[in-house]
């Protein structure tokens, strides 16, 4: 049987990741990776590339939907490799939460999962929906 959230709570959840993102007092970092996704937390695969989020993260979420606010890009990718996955942590690098990375229906959109060391990766868009399948 699949579980069902209310929308205060789903916005609560929701809100719960962007309060750990922005916990450490300034912007978060995505970093993308390629390869197999870890154990949640687990020590990461090849760091492909790393944009900075907006301080704060997101606004409140709404509909059990948080939307990031502005992400900047990475002008020169750390390596060359396919985005398969990502991770965000807070502003001192603690874990916060892994992701999927794609082009589209990702958590996190990308331009491209191609990465290029030395070209810019950039964010089309980022959200997390909590809860309700």
């Amino acid at each position: 049987m699949t579980i069902g959230f209310n929308t205060a709570l789903r916005n609560t959840r929701a809100n719960a990741i962007k309060t750990d993102i922005d916990k450490g007092g300034a912007a978060g970092t995505l970093r993308v990776y390629d390869g197999t996704r870890p154990a949640t937390g687990g020590a990461g695969t090849t760091l492909l590339a790393e944009l900075v989020l907006s301080f704060p993260s997101a606004p409140n979420a709404s509909g059990g939907v948080l939307t990031f606010s502005a992400i900047s890009p990475d002008a020169s990718a750390n390596a060359t490799g396919t985005a398969t996955w990502g991770r965000v942590v807070d502003s001192t690098g603690a874990f916060v939460k892994d992701f999927s990375v794609g082009t589209s229906g990702a958590d996190f959109n990308l331009n491209t999962t191609a990465i290029t060391a030395g070209v810019q990766v950039s964010c089309t868009s980022a959200v997390i929906t909590e809860g309700n399948p």
